[in-house]
Protein backbone atom coordinates (compact mmCIF):
# COMPACT_ATOMS: atom_id res chain seq x y z
CA UNK A 1 0.00 0.00 0.00
CA UNK A 2 1.66 3.48 -0.93
CA UNK A 3 2.10 5.79 2.13
CA UNK A 4 1.24 8.97 0.38
CA UNK A 5 -1.69 9.85 -1.27
CA UNK A 6 -1.71 12.24 -4.53
CA UNK A 7 -3.86 14.56 -6.40
CA UNK A 8 -6.22 12.31 -8.56
CA UNK A 9 -8.47 12.93 -11.50
CA UNK A 10 -10.60 10.15 -12.78
CA UNK A 11 -11.89 8.53 -15.51
CA UNK A 12 -8.31 9.98 -17.04
CA UNK A 13 -6.62 8.56 -14.37
CA UNK A 14 -4.25 11.26 -14.56
CA UNK A 15 -2.21 11.62 -11.43
CA UNK A 16 -0.32 14.53 -10.36
CA UNK A 17 1.16 14.88 -6.31
CA UNK A 18 -0.21 17.91 -4.81
CA UNK A 19 1.90 18.82 -1.55
CA UNK A 20 -0.10 16.17 1.25
CA UNK A 21 -3.58 16.59 -0.31
CA UNK A 22 -5.57 14.24 -1.90
CA UNK A 23 -8.15 15.65 -4.30
CA UNK A 24 -10.48 12.50 -5.81
CA UNK A 25 -13.25 14.06 -8.69
CA UNK A 26 -16.28 12.42 -9.50
CA UNK A 27 -16.61 10.72 -12.77
CA UNK A 28 -20.03 10.28 -15.57
CA UNK A 29 -20.19 6.44 -14.48
CA UNK A 30 -19.21 5.02 -11.37
CA UNK A 31 -17.25 1.41 -10.72
CA UNK A 32 -20.10 -0.18 -9.01
CA UNK A 33 -22.88 -0.06 -11.34
CA UNK A 34 -24.82 2.05 -9.47
CA UNK A 35 -26.72 4.31 -12.39
CA UNK A 36 -23.97 6.63 -12.75
CA UNK A 37 -23.99 8.25 -8.88
CA UNK A 38 -21.29 7.74 -7.60
CA UNK A 39 -21.10 7.64 -3.36
CA UNK A 40 -17.78 7.29 -1.18
CA UNK A 41 -16.41 7.52 2.13
CA UNK A 42 -13.42 9.25 3.52
CA UNK A 43 -12.19 8.89 7.09
CA UNK A 44 -9.11 10.44 9.28
CA UNK A 45 -7.76 9.17 12.53
CA UNK A 46 -5.47 12.09 13.66
CA UNK A 47 -2.98 14.79 12.05
CA UNK A 48 0.65 15.64 14.24
CA UNK A 49 3.99 15.09 13.91
CA UNK A 50 4.76 11.42 13.39
CA UNK A 51 7.87 10.57 12.63
CA UNK A 52 9.08 7.38 10.52
CA UNK A 53 11.57 5.72 13.63
CA UNK A 54 9.19 6.05 16.19
CA UNK A 55 6.67 3.72 14.68
CA UNK A 56 7.49 0.48 14.26
CA UNK A 57 6.40 -1.85 11.44
CA UNK A 58 3.97 -3.93 13.43
CA UNK A 59 2.37 -0.45 14.59
CA UNK A 60 1.96 1.06 11.00
CA UNK A 61 0.51 -2.00 10.00
CA UNK A 62 -1.98 -2.43 12.53
CA UNK A 63 -2.95 1.43 12.30
CA UNK A 64 -3.55 0.80 8.79
CA UNK A 65 -5.56 -2.00 9.75
CA UNK A 66 -7.45 -0.02 12.06
CA UNK A 67 -8.34 2.53 9.09
CA UNK A 68 -9.11 -0.52 6.51
CA UNK A 69 -11.64 -1.52 9.37
CA UNK A 70 -13.38 2.03 9.39
CA UNK A 71 -13.44 2.39 5.50
CA UNK A 72 -15.20 -1.02 5.64
CA UNK A 73 -17.79 -0.50 8.21
CA UNK A 74 -18.76 2.85 6.51
CA UNK A 75 -18.43 2.13 3.06
CA UNK A 76 -20.57 -1.23 3.68
CA UNK A 77 -23.57 1.28 4.76
CA UNK A 78 -23.31 2.92 1.13
CA UNK A 79 -22.77 -0.19 -0.91
CA UNK A 80 -26.34 -1.68 0.54
CA UNK A 81 -27.97 2.20 -0.25
CA UNK A 82 -27.75 3.47 3.41
CA UNK A 83 -27.60 6.91 4.26
CA UNK A 84 -24.24 8.97 4.25
CA UNK A 85 -25.33 9.77 8.03
CA UNK A 86 -25.16 5.82 8.61
CA UNK A 87 -21.89 5.46 6.89
CA UNK A 88 -20.26 8.61 9.17
CA UNK A 89 -21.65 6.73 12.00
CA UNK A 90 -20.40 3.26 11.47
CA UNK A 91 -16.81 4.33 10.53
CA UNK A 92 -16.60 6.87 13.52
CA UNK A 93 -17.85 3.79 15.80
CA UNK A 94 -15.17 1.27 14.67
CA UNK A 95 -12.40 4.15 15.52
CA UNK A 96 -13.97 4.58 18.98
CA UNK A 97 -13.62 1.26 19.49
CA UNK A 98 -9.91 1.30 18.09
CA UNK A 99 -7.35 1.84 21.31
CA UNK A 100 -4.73 3.03 19.08
CA UNK A 101 -6.76 6.19 18.04
CA UNK A 102 -7.78 9.10 20.32
CA UNK A 103 -11.79 8.64 20.57
CA UNK A 104 -13.49 6.47 22.72
CA UNK A 105 -11.16 3.57 24.02
CA UNK A 106 -7.78 4.85 24.10
CA UNK A 107 -8.40 8.31 24.09
CA UNK A 108 -5.78 10.66 25.65
CA UNK A 109 -6.16 11.56 29.49
CA UNK A 110 -6.63 14.73 30.92
CA UNK A 111 -4.79 16.39 33.45
CA UNK A 112 -6.32 14.07 36.43
CA UNK A 113 -6.11 11.07 34.93
CA UNK A 114 -9.51 10.79 33.59
CA UNK A 115 -10.96 10.39 29.69
CA UNK A 116 -13.24 13.45 29.14
CA UNK A 117 -14.89 12.52 25.39
CA UNK A 118 -16.31 14.62 22.70
CA UNK A 119 -18.12 13.98 19.54
CA UNK A 120 -20.36 15.78 16.87
CA UNK A 121 -22.09 15.21 13.74
CA UNK A 122 -24.06 16.65 11.01
CA UNK A 123 -26.77 15.96 8.24
CA UNK A 124 -25.92 17.92 5.54
CA UNK A 125 -29.70 17.13 4.05
CA UNK A 126 -31.51 18.81 7.08
CA UNK A 127 -28.81 20.43 8.42
CA UNK A 128 -29.64 18.71 11.65
CA UNK A 129 -26.66 18.41 14.17
CA UNK A 130 -25.75 16.69 17.20
CA UNK A 131 -23.22 17.06 19.62
CA UNK A 132 -22.20 15.77 23.07
CA UNK A 133 -18.15 16.77 25.23
CA UNK A 134 -17.30 16.28 28.52
CA UNK A 135 -18.38 12.56 28.28
CA UNK A 136 -16.88 9.84 30.84
CA UNK A 137 -18.93 6.88 30.71
CA UNK A 138 -20.57 6.88 27.11
CA UNK A 139 -19.24 3.80 25.61
CA UNK A 140 -19.70 5.17 21.98
CA UNK A 141 -19.84 9.26 21.97
CA UNK A 142 -20.86 9.19 17.91
CA UNK A 143 -23.87 7.07 19.20
CA UNK A 144 -25.38 9.57 21.55
CA UNK A 145 -25.05 12.69 19.73
CA UNK A 146 -26.76 10.84 17.32
CA UNK A 147 -29.19 11.01 19.77
CA UNK A 148 -28.79 14.45 20.78
CA UNK A 149 -29.94 15.20 16.97
CA UNK A 150 -32.86 12.72 16.56
CA UNK A 151 -34.12 12.32 20.03
CA UNK A 152 -33.70 15.52 21.63
CA UNK A 153 -34.72 19.46 21.01
CA UNK A 154 -31.03 20.65 21.50
CA UNK A 155 -27.83 20.64 19.35
CA UNK A 156 -25.50 20.29 22.36
CA UNK A 157 -25.44 18.18 25.47
CA UNK A 158 -22.55 18.48 28.22
CA UNK A 159 -20.90 16.28 31.07
CA UNK A 160 -23.53 14.88 33.34
CA UNK A 161 -26.15 16.14 31.38
CA UNK A 162 -25.94 14.30 28.69
CA UNK A 163 -25.11 10.87 30.44
CA UNK A 164 -27.91 11.46 32.46
CA UNK A 165 -29.99 11.91 28.52
CA UNK A 166 -28.05 8.43 27.68
CA UNK A 167 -29.02 6.49 30.35
CA UNK A 168 -32.61 7.58 30.29
CA UNK A 169 -32.20 6.14 26.44
CA UNK A 170 -30.71 2.83 27.28
CA UNK A 171 -27.05 4.12 25.95
CA UNK A 172 -24.32 1.66 27.07
CA UNK A 173 -22.24 3.23 29.74
CA UNK A 174 -18.56 1.92 31.08
CA UNK A 175 -16.74 2.62 33.55
CA UNK A 176 -13.87 5.38 33.24
CA UNK A 177 -11.12 2.84 33.11
CA UNK A 178 -12.86 1.44 30.14
CA UNK A 179 -11.27 4.06 27.63
CA UNK A 180 -7.97 3.97 29.54
CA UNK A 181 -4.34 2.21 27.70
CA UNK A 182 -1.12 1.89 29.27
CA UNK A 183 -0.05 3.80 26.43
CA UNK A 184 -2.36 6.74 26.95
CA UNK A 185 -0.95 6.91 30.55
CA UNK A 186 2.37 6.88 29.60
CA UNK A 187 1.81 9.50 27.52
CA UNK A 188 0.04 11.77 30.21
CA UNK A 189 3.12 11.06 32.78
CA UNK A 190 5.15 12.50 30.04
CA UNK A 191 3.07 15.68 29.37
CA UNK A 192 3.40 15.93 32.74
CA UNK A 193 6.94 16.18 32.99
CA UNK A 194 7.40 18.34 29.77
CA UNK A 195 8.54 15.71 27.95
CA UNK A 196 5.88 16.44 25.36
CA UNK A 197 7.68 19.41 23.17
CA UNK A 198 6.28 19.54 19.88
CA UNK A 199 3.61 21.80 19.60
CA UNK A 200 1.14 19.13 18.02
CA UNK A 201 3.07 15.99 18.63
CA UNK A 202 0.17 12.68 17.94
CA UNK A 203 0.62 11.94 21.84
CA UNK A 204 -0.92 15.66 22.49
CA UNK A 205 -3.53 15.71 19.95
CA UNK A 206 -5.71 13.77 17.91
CA UNK A 207 -9.39 13.32 16.41
CA UNK A 208 -11.00 10.43 14.21
CA UNK A 209 -13.63 11.50 11.71
CA UNK A 210 -15.80 10.32 8.72
CA UNK A 211 -17.42 12.17 5.63
CA UNK A 212 -19.56 10.64 3.33
CA UNK A 213 -21.66 11.24 0.01
CA UNK A 214 -24.54 8.40 -0.72
CA UNK A 215 -26.22 7.35 -3.68
CA UNK A 216 -29.22 9.86 -2.87
CA UNK A 217 -26.32 12.54 -2.94
CA UNK A 218 -26.51 13.56 0.59
CA UNK A 219 -23.78 14.47 2.47
CA UNK A 220 -22.83 13.97 6.14
CA UNK A 221 -20.03 14.25 8.27
CA UNK A 222 -19.03 13.49 11.97
CA UNK A 223 -15.93 13.59 14.36
CA UNK A 224 -14.87 12.49 17.74
CA UNK A 225 -12.07 12.75 20.25
CA UNK A 226 -10.43 12.59 23.72
CA UNK A 227 -9.16 15.92 22.92
CA UNK A 228 -5.55 17.00 24.39
CA UNK A 229 -3.31 15.08 26.67
CA UNK A 230 -3.32 16.77 30.43
CA UNK A 231 -5.76 18.88 29.39
CA UNK A 232 -7.64 21.01 32.26
CA UNK A 233 -10.82 23.12 33.59
CA UNK A 234 -13.00 21.22 31.55
CA UNK A 235 -11.46 22.50 28.30
CA UNK A 236 -13.50 21.55 24.60
CA UNK A 237 -11.65 21.85 21.41
CA UNK A 238 -13.47 22.25 18.48
CA UNK A 239 -14.20 18.38 17.91
CA UNK A 240 -18.04 19.40 19.09
CA UNK A 241 -18.28 22.41 17.32
CA UNK A 242 -20.61 22.82 14.72
CA UNK A 243 -18.80 25.03 12.23
CA UNK A 244 -15.74 24.43 13.50
CA UNK A 245 -14.73 20.72 13.71
CA UNK A 246 -17.96 19.34 12.09
CA UNK A 247 -20.31 20.76 9.20
CA UNK A 248 -22.47 19.20 6.19
CA UNK A 249 -24.50 21.15 3.99
CA UNK A 250 -25.87 19.05 0.56
CA UNK A 251 -25.33 22.95 -0.97
CA UNK A 252 -21.31 22.59 -0.37
CA UNK A 253 -19.69 19.88 1.20
CA UNK A 254 -19.01 18.18 4.39
CA UNK A 255 -15.88 18.44 6.66
CA UNK A 256 -14.19 16.93 9.76
CA UNK A 257 -11.25 18.08 11.26
CA UNK A 258 -8.08 16.94 13.57
CA UNK A 259 -5.60 19.55 15.07
CA UNK A 260 -5.01 22.46 17.67
CA UNK A 261 -8.50 22.58 18.18
CA UNK A 262 -8.25 26.27 19.69
CA UNK A 263 -7.38 27.81 16.08
CA UNK A 264 -10.12 25.74 14.29
CA UNK A 265 -12.21 27.12 16.41
CA UNK A 266 -11.21 30.91 15.90
CA UNK A 267 -11.20 30.20 12.17
CA UNK A 268 -14.47 28.15 12.09
CA UNK A 269 -12.74 25.92 9.83
CA UNK A 270 -15.17 23.30 8.57
CA UNK A 271 -18.03 26.09 7.83
CA UNK A 272 -16.16 28.74 6.10
CA UNK A 273 -14.60 25.65 3.97
CA UNK A 274 -18.27 25.03 2.87
CA UNK A 275 -19.16 28.71 3.05
CA UNK A 276 -16.77 29.30 0.22
CA UNK A 277 -17.36 26.53 -1.91
CA UNK A 278 -21.39 27.57 -1.72
CA UNK A 279 -20.86 31.20 -1.67
CA UNK A 280 -17.72 31.73 -3.82
CA UNK A 281 -17.88 29.03 -6.61
CA UNK A 282 -14.67 27.59 -5.83
CA UNK A 283 -13.46 24.10 -5.99
CA UNK A 284 -13.50 22.45 -2.95
CA UNK A 285 -9.57 21.82 -2.73
CA UNK A 286 -9.07 26.15 -2.99
CA UNK A 287 -11.35 26.24 -0.31
CA UNK A 288 -9.59 23.62 1.88
CA UNK A 289 -6.65 25.31 1.15
CA UNK A 290 -7.66 28.60 1.81
CA UNK A 291 -8.90 28.00 5.23
CA UNK A 292 -6.26 25.37 6.75
CA UNK A 293 -3.09 26.64 4.98
CA UNK A 294 -3.88 30.14 4.56
CA UNK A 295 -6.49 31.81 7.61
CA UNK A 296 -5.65 29.13 9.81
CA UNK A 297 -2.10 29.01 9.24
CA UNK A 298 -1.38 32.32 9.71
CA UNK A 299 -2.70 32.34 13.53
CA UNK A 300 -0.28 29.45 13.79
CA UNK A 301 -2.52 26.45 13.71
CA UNK A 302 -1.71 22.84 12.67
CA UNK A 303 -4.07 19.95 11.95
CA UNK A 304 -5.89 18.63 8.60
CA UNK A 305 -9.38 18.15 7.28
CA UNK A 306 -11.48 15.47 5.37
CA UNK A 307 -13.95 17.04 3.05
CA UNK A 308 -16.15 15.67 -0.15
CA UNK A 309 -18.45 17.97 -1.87
CA UNK A 310 -21.82 17.15 -3.58
CA UNK A 311 -20.59 16.51 -7.03
CA UNK A 312 -18.31 13.75 -4.97
CA UNK A 313 -14.44 15.76 -5.04
CA UNK A 314 -12.83 14.45 -2.01
CA UNK A 315 -10.12 16.34 -0.33
CA UNK A 316 -7.55 15.30 2.37
CA UNK A 317 -5.20 17.80 3.53
CA UNK A 318 -2.99 18.56 6.21
CA UNK A 319 -0.29 20.84 7.49
CA UNK A 320 1.28 18.86 9.66
CA UNK A 321 4.10 15.92 9.04
CA UNK A 322 1.04 13.05 9.04
CA UNK A 323 -2.53 12.56 9.13
CA UNK A 324 -4.00 8.50 9.08
CA UNK A 325 -6.25 8.91 6.47
CA UNK A 326 -8.55 7.09 4.09
CA UNK A 327 -10.71 6.97 1.16
CA UNK A 328 -12.94 4.63 -0.90
CA UNK A 329 -15.17 5.46 -3.73
CA UNK A 330 -17.57 3.49 -6.01
CA UNK A 331 -15.46 4.63 -8.69
CA UNK A 332 -12.62 1.64 -7.30
CA UNK A 333 -10.67 4.04 -5.52
CA UNK A 334 -9.83 2.38 -2.36
CA UNK A 335 -6.68 4.06 -0.05
CA UNK A 336 -5.59 4.51 3.24
CA UNK A 337 -1.95 6.45 4.16
CA UNK A 338 -0.21 7.94 7.24
CA UNK A 339 2.98 9.87 6.00
CA UNK A 340 3.44 12.70 3.35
Amino acid sequence: MPTRMARIVVPMVVLAALACTCVVRAAEVDAAGSGGKMFAIAIHGGAGTLSRSDMSAEQEANYRAGLEAALAAGYSQLARGGASLDAVVAAVRVLEDNPLFNAGRGAVLNRDGVAELDASLMDGRTLAAGAVTGLQHVKNPIDLARLVMEKSPHVMLVGAGAEEFAKSLGVEMVPNEYFRTPARQNQLERSLRGAVSRENELEAFGTVGAVALDLAGNLAAATSTGGMTGKRWGRVGDSPIIGAGTYANNESCAVSATGHGEYFIRTVVAHDICAQVEYLKIPLAKAVDNVLNGKMKKLGGNGGVIAIDRAGEIVLEFNSEGMFRGVKTSKGLHEVAIYR
